[in-house]
């Protein structure tokens, strides 16, 4: 489900918290109360934040909070959205009763709110946190209409594989740098007895083969073509995106480098690839962004021993950096709610979150010695060394219909593609057809 690439990198097995769904803002106490913020200055204040988490993200998410409650004096009251936060947040939106804060699980979720004038504008102080801990492009993204409202809180890297230590050792393999070693390094582990790839190309889950082609094509294109791709400001017919369905081809084209070749491999959901590298030993390597270590962890492998990840590789002069994330809003006024998202903007908060594991942010002054996690260090190390490269996931950005629909759009097309790789043209005809209408 698309709901797991936003998983943190070391979530566990999902354990149920109650949500404390109290309402905040109350008549007297509410977050428009006048009084100054700072130093406990917000004692008397309640604040409502929403968002999906639940089990180890929720727990870990409360302590934040609880972070910003003893430095402002604030009552944070937790709800819990469900998976699906549009439809709690979309009838409180309209009842005029929304929560002072929540935290979104994708950026069009965010533009549609601010095209509806659901959402509040950070205040001065908040946009310089952000201006001050994020780079352009991560600020630009809780944009719209020239007014900064969100904060990326929350982020999920895509661009590792999941590899088995063991397969490499055996078949004399390192982990590859660059695309063409990618290629070499599965024909060497296919004639050591192991099949290189596992895929999930299921209708339900190939949503990570957008992630493939992402990595791929901002390597090759570079970031301003990504951007106007993912607006939809070059075509899908353009050469750089037939170059990327040509290289993703020089694997996906392979049925012996895929566990059960194509038949298998369109039938495989997500958790199943992870589990059949890790827990099955079908195969040496898996993509699955940080969040797979969730997935290992319902195996016996052991997450940086018996699984570990590599770079994704170069398929051209950009190291490729994509992210998925959740980002934090305000949807009603006042002092509180506008401390808060200046908090969660902070290296402060990010360092209380980054911690307690389960956790990235492309909060570039929060820095790799924070996380307790070592993979979460290396990934963080990977992601600020990318720069202003980083990119935020392209079918997350794209209107549904094209980028987040199971059997339809960009997810059904690149399935399409594993079936028949040689059809270059044919898959980017479908791809830019499918856009044109979604875009419109």
């Amino acid at each position: 489900m698309r709901v797991s690439r936003l998983t943190g990198a070391a979530v566990a097995a999902a354990m149920l918290l109650s949500a404390a769904a109290a309402c905040g803002g109350d008549d007297d106490k509410g977050d428009g109360g006048s009084t100054p913020a700072g130093g406990g200055e917000l004692k008397g204040t309640t604040i409502e934040v929403a968002a999906k988490w639940t089990g180890p993200e929720e727990a870990n998410f409360r302590k934040v909070l609880k972070a910003f409650e003893d430095k402002t004096g604030a009552k944070v009251n937790y709800a819990s959205t469900g998976e699906n936060t549009d439809a709690y947040l979309g009838p409180r939106i309209e009842a005029k009763t929304p929560p002072d804060v929540a935290i979104l699980p994708q950026p069009g979720l965010m533009q549609q709110y601010a095209d509806k004038g659901a959402l509040k504008p950070l205040a001065d102080d908040a946009v310089s946190e952000v201006g001050t801990n994020f780079s352009p492009y991560w600020k630009e993204l809780g944009s719209s209409g020239g007014k900064t409202y969100g904060v990326i809180v929350k982020a999920a890297y895509k661009s590792i594989l999941w590899y088995r230590p063991q397969a490499f050792d055996e078949a004399g393999v390192q982990p590859p740098a660059a695309w063409a070693d990618l290629v070499k390094t599965a024909g060497t582990l296919q004639d050591a007895g192991t099949t290189p790839f596992t895929l999930a190309a299921g209708p339900q889950d190939s949503w990570t083969l957008t992630d493939w082609f992402e990595n791929v094509y901002l390597s090759q294109a570079g970031p301003d073509n990504y951007d106007k791709l993912a607006k939809h400001e070059i075509k899908w017919t353009d050469p750089t995106v037939g170059k990327a369905l040509e290289t993703l081809a020089e694997i996906w084209g392979k049925p012996d480098y895929l566990n059960g070749g194509v038949a298998t491999a369109t039938k495989t959901k997500f958790d199943e690839s992870v589990t059949q590298v890790f827990g099955q030993q079908k195969a040496a390597m898996v993509y699955g962004g940080d969040f797979a270590a969730a997935n290992i962890g319902t195996t016996k492998a052991k997450v940086g021993t018996d699984a570990k990840v590599f770079a994704f590789p170069k398929a051209g002069d950009t190291a490729p950096a994509i992210l998925g994330g959740d980002v934090a809003v305000a949807l009603k006024d006042g002092k509180g709610a506008q401390e808060l998202m200046k908090f969660l903007a902070s290296p402060e908060a990010g360092k209380v979150w980054a911690g307690l594991g389960g956790f990235l942010t492309p909060n570039k002054n929060v820095k790799p010695d924070a996380y307790s996690d070592p993979i979460a260090k290396q990934l963080i190390s990977q992601l600020q060394a990318s720069g202003d490269a980083a990119r935020y996931d392209m079918s997350d950005l794209a209107p549904a219909a094209f980028g987040a629909t199971p059997g339809k759009g960009e997810w059904e097309a690149l399935r399409q593609f594993v079936q028949k790789p040689s059809d270059v043209k044919g898959t980017q005809a479908k791809l830019e057809a499918e856009a044109a209408k979604a875009y419109k």
